[in-house]
């Protein structure tokens, strides 16, 4: 079962994947099936599966040439954040990496920064690509995000930035690279460094101190379409090096029916924009206002 705000597009992945490579399409029978039991393998020894040229080259560039026009209305946001994305825990000890703080800056936008008629909001919300991340996943459910900021984000990455070492809020997390810096910008992450019960305290606390031993990377063109266990893998990305910026579509999928994020999550991640959004809802005048 999959799930979504219902939308009156086409479903745009049969014009956007490259379907000859990975038949999405039909992932019951012949080389779907195929495919589908290969991803499904490879997702749970490792963690992740990449798909490089996911994306059709000709619908790449309408992808990225759309994206382009739309990231001058973004806010440049500068993010602080610790690497659970919440406030640092008062009962860890002075010291401990859990209560260090990361910078950084990013192009941004948000879910309702992006309009629906957009390729990228319609390849978001296909049914057939919510159905093969599902699959991937082998979940019995599978939902696009409700949250309205946090849904679908497009972000850029410009020369000289990063993107801090994180967990995200969902555990599993989808990407499509729009464009790829020139010369670093590298997913870079530690696979299934924690449950739902514990942590690899000795591995991460290493990562953070710049032991780079047990990190994983791998090589990303833009086009690429990339699952990860973003929940239970620490990760970020490496320095943007060149003149290019790095452009990313982060998609957000959630088990459960209409889910949202706190207002604390949010406000730390998209900040004075989104906070006034968020105040002006519980004013007075809004309260008063609502029947």
């Amino acid at each position: 079962m999959t799930g979504g705000s219902s939308t009156d597009y086409p479903d745009m992945a049969i014009d956007l994947v490259d379907l000859d490579r990975y038949p999405i399409e039909d992932l019951d029978r012949g080389r779907g099936a195929e495919f589908l039991r290969a991803c499904q393998e490879h997702m749970e020894e490792h963690g992740w599966c990449n798909f490089d040229g996911f994306i059709r080259p000709g619908a790449l560039a309408a992808l990225t040439a759309e994206t382009n026009e739309l990231l001058p209305t973004a806010e440049t946001l500068t993010i602080k954040r610790n690497i659970y994305q919440g406030k640092v825990d008062p009962s860890v000890p002075e010291g401990d990496p859990r209560r260090r703080e990361y910078v950084h800056s990013a192009v941004q936008l948000a879910d309702d920064q992006i309009p629906a008629e957009t390729l990228i909001q319609q390849l978001y919300k296909s049914p057939l690509l919510t159905d093969f991340i599902r699959r991937v996943q082998k979940k019995a459910e599978l939902y696009r995000c409700a949250d309205e900021f946090q849904a679908l984000n497009v972000v850029a990455l410009q020369p000289g930035s990063w993107h801090a070492w994180h967990y995200d809020t969902t555990e599993c997390t989808v990407t499509l690279l729009l464009q790829a810096a020139e010369r670093g910008g590298e997913f870079t992450f530690i696979p299934d460094s924690r449950t739902d019960a514990s942590e690899d305290r000795e591995t991460v606390d290493l990562f953070l101190a710049g032991d780079m031993s047990k990190a994983r990377t791998f090589s990303r063109g833009a086009g690429t379409f990339t699952l990860f266990r973003g929940g239970y893998s620490l990760h970020g990305v490496t320095k943007v090096e060149g003149s290019q910026p790095r452009v990313t579509a982060i998609l957000t999928y959630d088990e459960r029916p209409g889910r949202v994020i706190s207002d604390d999550i949010n406000v730390r991640i998209y900040g004075p924009r989104v906070e006034k959004i968020l105040a002006e809802r519980t004013s007075p005048q809004a309260t008063a206002s609502r029947p």
